[in-house]
């Protein structure tokens, strides 16, 4: 017989407000916004369809004048997940089995990377999976702004299961220290389980909404990769993502 085929669907919440880089999801890269560059990447994964959650009517027109699909969602909604999940039942795409929420400020992601967190799902029991990179930047390991993922992983693995996020440096002791990227890919029923869920203790102390997954018994595995895609937070990195994509920079092309 042959193997079902899990059907999966990308989608991707952009917002306008951004308090260090307003209205970034339009913001210009080479002639095109930032959030159509991350739809294309997206569509070049070919895992199914690509919706961007919109929180903004503008972000909608500028998607679909690229050629893509764009849902509205409300604009007071508090997270990302919340807005996939909203998208997602907005969107009539209920064959979906597995969602993959993809940041909308990471233009240069990388083809393997989305492929990376779908081969998690493989194994029936994880209910969520998502990305780390090892740290090789010894002021990374004390920022608080880069997320530690703490998690199982066998000698010779790539993968293991999560048991905490952090953002001090952890765990203690000789061994690599992991940077999250922030890709994840859930389950149907784990997404709408888990946008049902009240905020945790823990969530609201490390300001990590993962951490509500993990305290309600919900299975996360992390797949190990290269390197840490670059988010676009701030002018400076709007600048190095300009430099990246560079229609003859080759090098983020198809990774």
């Amino acid at each position: 017989m042959a193997e079902k085929q899990v059907k999966t669907a990308i989608i991707i919440p952009a917002r306008m407000a951004s308090t260090r880089l307003p209205g970034k999801p339009l913001a210009d890269i080479h002639g095109q916004p930032m959030i159509v560059h991350v739809w294309r990447r997206a569509m070049e994964a070919e895992t199914g369809p690509v919706l961007v959650a919109c929180a903004e009517q503008e972000i909608a027109d500028a998607v679909s004048a690229a050629g893509g699909e764009a849902v509205l969602t409300d604009p007071d909604l508090p997270s990302g997940s919340d807005r996939i999940w909203q998208a997602l039942c907005r969107s009539g795409h209920d064959e979906a089995e597995i969602i993959v929420n993809l940041q909308g400020d990471e233009p240069t992601v990388a083809k393997s990377s989305i492929e990376a967190v779908l081969a998690l799902m493989a194994d029936p029991a994880v209910d969520i999976a998502t990305l780390a990179v090892e740290i090789t930047d010894d002021a990374e390991k004390n920022d608080p702004s880069v997320v530690k993922a703490i998690f199982s992983l066998a000698e010779g693995a790539k993968s293991g299961r999560a048991l905490y996020f952090t953002r001090s440096t952890a765990p203690s002791g000789d061994g690599p220290l992991y940077h999250h990227v922030g890709l994840y890919a859930y389950r149907r029923a784990a997404l709408a389980r888990f946008v049902a869920l009240p905020p945790g203790q823990l969530e609201q102390r490390e300001n990590l909404e993962q951490l509500r997954a993990l305290e309600n018994g919900l299975r996360i595995d992390v797949g190990v990769i290269d390197t840490v895609p670059l988010g676009v937070d701030t002018p400076a990195d709007l600048e190095k993502a300009r430099k990246l994509l560079q229609p003859n920079n080759k090098r983020q092309k198809n990774e």
